[in-house]
Parts: C-alpha cells; structure tokens; sequence
C-alpha cells in the first residue's frame, strides 16, 4: 500500500469514527436551581465534557418561581433546552402526558435507582420512567452540639428520651429548646408532619395503602403524630405563632435555639451562618426497638425534551448522571442533596454524612401527600400544613384535623369515598 492510499484510509476512519459529533454538539440545560450555577459550571460540566468531547453542555436556570411557567412556554414555542430539569410528581407528570418529556424507562443509567427513587418522576403504576432521578433531601433534627455538651445531654432515641431531651433544655433557660414557628404554615406539616410521622404510619407501607383507600387518615397511624406535634407547643419559645421560616433558621443559627426541625437542604447555609458545631439525629422512635423510618424526600431529577433534535448526545449526558462519579460530584458540591442511586456515596460534610448514614438503619419513604393525594380540591398537602400548624397552636385537636382532612380527601379522590 502506497503513502497516499494509507492517508486516505487514515482520514477516511477518523471522519467515519467522528461522524456522531463531527461538529460539537451543544445541549442546554433547563433548571429553577438558580443558586447552584457556578456548581454547574466550575465542577459538573467540565468533568463530563473532559470525558466526553465533542459534547459540550451549557446550564441555563430560570427564577425558581418561575421555571414552571417559563419551560412551559418555551416548550410549547420549541424553544427549550434539551434537557429538562423535572421538580417531582404532578408537574413533571403532567409534562411527560402532554408529550414533553421523553420515556426513558429503557435508559442503561435506571437500573441504578430503586422504584422508590424514581416514583417521583415514574407514571402511576410505575411503569414508565421520564427523568433520571438526581438528589433526595432527608429530614430529621439538626442540633447544636455545644448547647448538649453544656447541658449535659445525649441525642435521643426513642419519644420519651426526646421530650425528656427537650424538658432538660427548657428548664435549664439558656436555650429555647426547639426554633421552629407557625406562621408560613408549611414548616410545620414538612419538618413536624411529614418528619416525625413516618415512624407511626409505618412509611411506604402507610403512604401506600392510603393511596389504596386500605387507611383513612382517622387511623391511629395518622393521628398520632399529632398528638406529638399538640407537644411542642411548649418547647417552641414565646411568640412561635407570629414565628417565620427566616425567624426560625436565625434563632438556631445565632445560638439561641438548641434544636431545629429540619430538611438537609439547610446544611449549606447553616454551615456559613452558625459559629458552633451541629449534629442530627433522626426521628426517634416511638419504643425501644422499634423500626425506624426517615421521610428521604425525592427533590430533583433531570430529562429529556422529547422534541430536542440532539437526543443521543443528551442520553449519553443522562446516562452519565446515573453513575457514581455524578452522584460524588453532585452531592459533596451540594451537602443535604442526596443521591437516590442505589451505589452509597462518601459524603465531604460530616453532617450530611450524618444524615444520609440513616439510609442504613431506617426505612426511607416520601412525604405522604406528594404523590397523587393532592390533586384534587381541598388540596391534601396544602391543608396538611394548616392542620400541622392548628395542632401545634392548640387551635385544632389531631383528631379534628384528622377528620378534617379525611373529609375533604374522601370529597374528591374515589379509593376514600
């Protein structure tokens, strides 16, 4: 064979080789998480990129308030990007009926995550996946570990170590013994409700056959986390009622607060705010030797627009967020966002590591109104917050508000009728 018939062959299988991405191949990345863009930016992309060229991959958010209206509008007039950031249940559902969102049920990267971790962004009976699932936030209590050495006193366990816990804090008068308020409502359903309740309606087994109409939310599992919450009206401090979320993280973060109800997603900020060392421990139990149960709350995934004409390119980007070296990189650049694969993660943060080491001992579950129990009117999730918040005011009795919410659930969804 002569030079120039081996320089033809030569650039004959270089082009054939590159002919996916001849050119560069530019996906654009639809999100609300308008605070995390440097994150993108400095860490995620350029690690893909560095393994994949010829792909290259721009991150473009929108105001949080407004992502679902702006993606709907750029969806419709064919503008969006090709990979659709997807907030959990009826939103992205809803997206995914209306042909938006691409069925990625066959994509390799899904065998990583359990039904549990796609059941925000599956369809009802599970049988069809849209996004890959991205980070889970956990609830539980983050405590301030300087005010427990002063006094003395150990995370608890079980009910009656956390009250007795809370009774040792409020009688000592340093502190006040829980920062939590009830004036935006929602705190007290996402961080009391939904944190504590788990452990009485036994998880998904609880969220499940109240979707099946097998419980009523007059059951005894979904009343007696009410009876803890009428508890910590007493440990909350004076003036809780007018007490907003900012109010509420202030109080702890400034040292005044031992104890703060919480979601992982405070990690970050707590960690620039609070001069003192924080632990966590999670919901205790009702009894020694109980099985334990922690609300590990699917928050954020990713998808395909199912008009994007880049479709290979974004799955080979999908594919990647599915493996270890993403769920590393996602969730030490953003501790309290937890991955939802079923590989574990060596977490950076001492706390978040905290919080996700539950995974090991508890049974994870989602809150209990997410997933298609407030798609009705009266909306569940909704009153489930002015409920949390009566009982904790001593305005509602939990079984009044248990009624109340059976009521109007039982007024619109079929299975409760």
């Amino acid at each position: 064979m002569t030079t120039k018939t081996l320089r033809m062959a030569f650039l004959a299988s270089t082009l054939l080789g590159g002919a996916a991405y001849a050119q560069d191949v530019t996906l654009n990345i639809e999100s609300w998480r308008n605070d995390d863009l440097t994150i993108w930016q400095d860490k995620i992309i350029p690690a893909f990129e560095a393994a994949n060229p010829g792909i290259k991959v721009k991150f473009n958010p929108s105001a949080p308030p407004e992502y679902n209206a702006v993606l709907n509008s750029k969806l419709d007039a064919g503008s969006a990007g090709d990979l659709i950031t997807c907030r959990p249940f009826d939103a992205s559902l809803e997206l995914y009926k209306k042909g938006k969102l691409a069925d990625l049920t066959d994509l390799p990267a899904m065998a990583n995550f359990s039904d549990v971790a796609k059941s925000a962004w599956s369809t009802d009976d599970g049988a069809h996946t849209f996004c890959v699932p991205m980070a889970s936030v956990i609830h539980g209590f983050i405590y301030n570990k300087d005010a427990f050495t002063e006094l003395g006193i150990e995370p608890p366990k079980t009910e009656a170590e956390f009250f007795a816990v809370l009774d040792k804090i409020k009688e000592d008068g340093t502190y006040i013994p829980m920062a939590m308020g009830t004036n935006d409502q929602w705190e007290a359903a996402t961080m009391g409700y939904n944190n504590i309740g788990p452990n009485y309606w036994k998880g998904e087994e609880g969220r499940l056959a109240l979707i099946k109409g097998d419980q009523k939310l007059t059951d005894e599992g979904w009343v007696a986390p009410y009876r803890q919450l009428a508890k910590w009206k007493d440990y909350l401090g004076d003036g809780f009622e007018a007490q907003t979320y900012p109010d509420s993280q202030n109080l702890f973060t400034l040292g005044r607060a031992a104890i703060y109800p919480a979601g992982s997603w405070e990690i970050s900020g707590f960690r620039a705010q609070a001069d003192f060392d924080m632990g966590a421990f999670n919901p205790p139990v009702q009894a020694e030797g109980d099985e334990c149960y922690i609300s590990d709350h699917a928050d954020i995934a990713i998808g395909l627009n199912a008009a994007s004409p880049n479709a290979e390119a974004a799955k080979t980007f999908l594919n990647w967020v599915g493996t270890p070296e993403f769920a590393s990189l996602y969730s030490n650049a953003l501790p309290g966002f937890f991955s939802l694969q079923n590989a574990p993660v060596t977490l950076e943060d001492p706390l978040a590591q905290e919080f996700v080491s539950w995974r090991d001992t508890c049974k994870s579950t989602i809150r209990s109104t997410y997933q298609i129990l407030s798609r009705g009117t009266p909306n569940l999730e909704n009153e489930t917050w002015n409920a949390s918040a009566n009982v904790i005011r001593g305005s509602e009795t939990p079984e009044d508000a248990g009624k109340r919410l059976q009521e109007g659930l039982a007024s619109w969804y079929d299975p409760q009728k």
